[in-house]
């Protein structure tokens, strides 16, 4: 009764997250960190946790940043356009079936 939640084996579930190796991420291999990793050093100082950011700038996982950028501004940008094209073409057509009675008024 109860306990399993529905998280038990042969239930069509994924498997669980796979972690990446720790030793595949290298400062060296991202320029903006190497940056920092040196600026760092130059006061004398070293962040051991620093090999923790690098997934962040790997390719693989987010692309380009110019990629990303796109991603972020023009997510949805298609269903946008095409509610805004419907709403400008059904507007057009409601105008036209029950026109406004403004502005077609004679002026004395």
């Amino acid at each position: 009764m109860g306990g399993d939640h529905g998280h038990g084996h042969g239930h069509g579930h994924h498997e669980p997250y796979k972690i990446p190796d720790w030793r595949i991420y290298k400062v060296e291999d991202v320029p903006e960190l190497l940056t920092t990793q040196r600026a760092l050093a130059s006061q004398g100082l070293k962040d051991p946790w620093l090999r923790n950011e690098v997934w962040r700038y790997d390719p693989k996982y987010w692309s380009t940043e110019k990629i990303m950028l796109k991603k972020v501004f023009f997510r949805g940008f298609r269903y946008g356009f095409a509610a805004f094209v419907l709403t400008v073409g059904g507007t057009a057509i409601y105008d036209r079936i029950y026109p406004s009675e403004h502005g077609h008024e004679e002026h004395h």
